[in-house]
């Protein structure tokens, strides 16, 4: 093999040297996937054979993603190294405490760097310009061989571009920063810490019925201010497990110069949130988590980025590019934010670095992408409706990128962690979204059931309790990919936003703030909202989906909505707090909805239903607005009639046996009337009814949900 393919290079050197010995070799990139296959391919179509006509593009997809691993493989040593590039790019202390500076700049003229250490110099520090838009800077120790720059201590890049600019920038690979009471623009601060935290507890193994906690740590106290990491360990940590959820989705943690953005404008991407803490403080919080077998995931934000530019991504070299394709394919024009350049290789180093940073260094358990919609597609899902037509997943309009990003990072995580966790927001449907790589799917293990929030919203609104379309509200909760696995939930962060409403607000509205008390007979609104609020959550809970997603307060019936402050509100914290109080009050009926919920949650866990198949719908009765459906060998049965009561109502269930209630929102505890008897044994009769083996006759009162089991199956599962 000639010289020119030498390994001995630098790395995007090797990536050259690699092009350059296929064409040497005759061959072209494109050559590289022509006898690529799908492994298992096969079990796809199995699922779904109407994919076949589409298997050109699984293909090509597939094709692009082995490429990449080819190229990393020849030009970086493999994923490993190329994923642990937070350990060369930014600072680096080295065993001699020298410190080791880099940076990707590929328009710049001239780097330096200046700070406290050097009282602000611009010119005294000069990064060596290197091959591939690299710079690098090495810095001694001190005389008395400490670092030259101190721990908390801070930091600036100096830019001179091309037209003569001196720009001032934030290192990209920046693993803290900080912003001065009343100061605008975010600084660098360099985080080495003496005694840095180190994690006591392992990962917990990924659970089969997954059952999410989405959580804003700045919101976490009752208190009209931006609570603490310490403060979510301390106070909330301990709520969520008595509630029975086994994982946290955290959202706002990647650093966002704008606290209003509720985390969803990045500024540093290797940077948590000081706003709330320090590092340690976040790892602390991780490891408390996972010490009491909570995992817990990222709310990861590679769709986009803030437009910032002085503590942002943003025109980091001078240029209008670097990191982002350039304008009008790099603006979102909705989010007014840039979107990355997915095919550069440096971007690729950047983002994948990314998620190994958080999950090596921090101990998550898994990520939550933000914006995937977004990032499939070239029109991003603005002003696209999505019919299910599987032509609208593939073609040109697919950006296969940003695709393939998706699919190589998806490949990489749970390779190097198994028991990671993906989940997709994604409100597109687009088919293999969670199926795995090697059957040509994007690798993901959940997808959001975004529809279903949307329509409980809907019927809230627009509909009479009588109008309920029953036969509707089923095809929701099922309609899903099969053999895909869904987070279903009934509202999220979204549906308490300003501007809208929680479900217990569209529910009770202003009646919460004056007939919430349990010392006082409940008024017809609050007895509508306490009924629908439970038996909305627990459907969607036992139909909905594989995964289950509540958001912090919700559970509980959270009074008002949720408003970060900003220009608009006076600056007011008054609406960014989860009012927990209201649940310790033992007069309020906050209590009895949290109940409920967490009895929901302990119920799943002792009987799987999330981990089990789809459910068996037996029954969607219109006139009486009853929903029967069995799952795990559970019962469910809703009845969501406002007035109608059913005496030795007939419903179906297919293991013989006899059935004892397990959970029953019409409970006492949970802010029910109390109308069935717990102690009822319900014994099935061999009488086939509704595509059921069995059947037994039960009494629904109105606005009601049970839950039976089987006394007679062993249910460990």
């Amino acid at each position: 093999m000639p010289a020119l393919c030498s390994l001995a290079v630098s790395p995007s050197g090797r990536l050259a040297a690699v092009g350059a010995r296929l064409a040497w070799s005759g061959e072209t990139m494109a050559d590289l996937g022509d006898n690529v296959t799908i492994p298992e391919f096969s079990c796809l179509l199995q699922m779904d054979p109407y994919l076949k006509p589409y298997e050109k593009d699984f293909r090509r997809r597939y094709e692009l993603l082995q490429k990449q691993l080819f190229l990393l493989e020849e030009a970086e040593g493999g994923f490993d190294q190329f994923t642990r590039s937070y350990n060369t790019f930014g600072v680096q202390r080295r065993p001699d405490n020298s410190l080791y500076f880099k940076e990707w700049a590929p328009a710049a003229e001239a780097l330096f760097l200046t700070g406290d250490f050097n009282g602000w110099d611009k010119f005294s520090h000069r990064y060596t310009k290197k091959e591939f838009g690299k710079w690098e800077l090495i810095l001694p120790p001190k005389h008395d061989n400490s670092p030259a720059v101190d721990h908390n201590s801070k930091l600036k890049v100096v830019v001179h571009t091309k037209e003569g600019q001196r720009l001032y920038r934030i290192s990209p690979w920046a693993k803290y920063v900080t912003r001065e009471e009343k100061a605008v623009i975010y600084d660098w601060v360099h985080w080495d810490p003496p005694q840095p935290y180190f994690h006591i507890h392992p990962r917990p193994r990924k659970p089969t019925s997954l059952r999410i906690y989405e959580s804003h740590v700045g919101i976490g106290s009752p208190e009209g201010k931006i609570a603490s990491y310490n403060n979510f360990t301390t106070n909330v940590l301990p709520r969520i497990k008595d509630l029975g959820y086994n994982c946290i989705q955290l959202m706002a943690i990647m650093e966002h110069a704008y606290y209003a953005s509720f985390g969803y404008q990045i500024t540093s991407f290797f940077a948590a949130s000081s706003r709330y803490g320090t590092p340690d403080e976040l790892k602390q919080l991780i490891d408390v988590a996972h010490s009491m077998g909570i995992m817990v995931l990222l709310d990861v934000v590679h769709s986009h980025a803030s437009k910032n530019a002085e503590d942002g991504l943003n025109r980091f070299d001078g240029s209008d590019s670097c990191f982002f394709h350039s304008p009008p394919r790099g603006v979102h024009s909705l989010w007014d934010s840039r979107l990355f350049n997915y095919s550069s290789w440096e971007v690729l180093r950047f983002l994948l670095s990314n998620l190994r940073w958080w999950m090596e260094e921090y101990h998550f358990d898994g990520f939550r992408f933000d914006g995937v919609t977004s990032m499939l597609y070239h029109h991003h899902g603005i002003g696209t409706g999505f019919t299910g037509d599987y032509s609208e997943y593939f073609g040109l309009q697919v950006d296969e990128d940003s695709l393939v990003y998706l699919m190589l990072a998806n490949h990489i995580l749970h390779t190097l962690y198994p028991d990671c966790i993906t989940v997709a927001e994604d409100v597109s449907g687009m088919p293999a979204l969670c199926r795995k790589v090697e059957e040509g799917g994007l690798g993901f293990d959940y997808r959001l059931a975004m529809a279903v929030p949307d329509k409980w919203i809907q019927i809230l609104k627009e509909l009479k309790d009588e109008d309920w379309n029953i036969g509707n509200i089923v095809h929701t909760l099922t309609n899903r990919r099969y053999g895909e696995k869904c987070i279903a939930y009934a509202e999220s962060h979204d549906q308490a936003l300003v501007g809208d409403k929680s479900l217990a607000f569209w529910l009770m509205d202003k009646e919460m703030y004056t007939n919430m008390s349990s010392l006082i007979p409940m008024t017809a609104i609050i007895d509508r909202g306490m009924q629908l609020h439970k038996m909305i959550r627990l459907i969607t809970h036992g139909l909905g989906g594989e995964g289950y997603l509540n958001f912090m307060g919700n559970e509980f019936g959270h009074p008002e909505w949720l408003d970060f402050p900003r220009e608009g509100n006076n600056q007011s914290y008054h609406y960014a707090r989860r009012q927990f109080n209201l649940v310790d009050m033992d007069h309020l009926r906050y209590c009895q909805l949290y109940a409920f919920d967490r009895d929901m949650n302990r119920t799943e866990d002792k009987y799987g239903w999330l981990a089990a198949p789809p459910a068996f719908v037996s029954a969607r009765h219109e006139e009486d607005k009853v929903i029967v459906f069995d799952r795990s060998n559970v019962l469910f049965i809703f009845n969501f009639h406002p007035s109608k009561s059913f005496q030795d109502y007939r419903v179906a269930v297919e293991a013989p046996g006899k059935y004892k209630i397990k959970l029953d929102s019409d409970a006492a505890q949970y802010g029910g009337h109390g109308r069935l008897d717990h102690n009822t044994e319900f014994f099935t009769q061999p009488e086939p009814f509704n595509g059921r083996s069995n059947s037994i006759q039960v009494y629904i009162p109105c606005r009601t949900a049970i839950v039976l089991a089987n006394e007679e199956i062993d249910y460990c599962y």
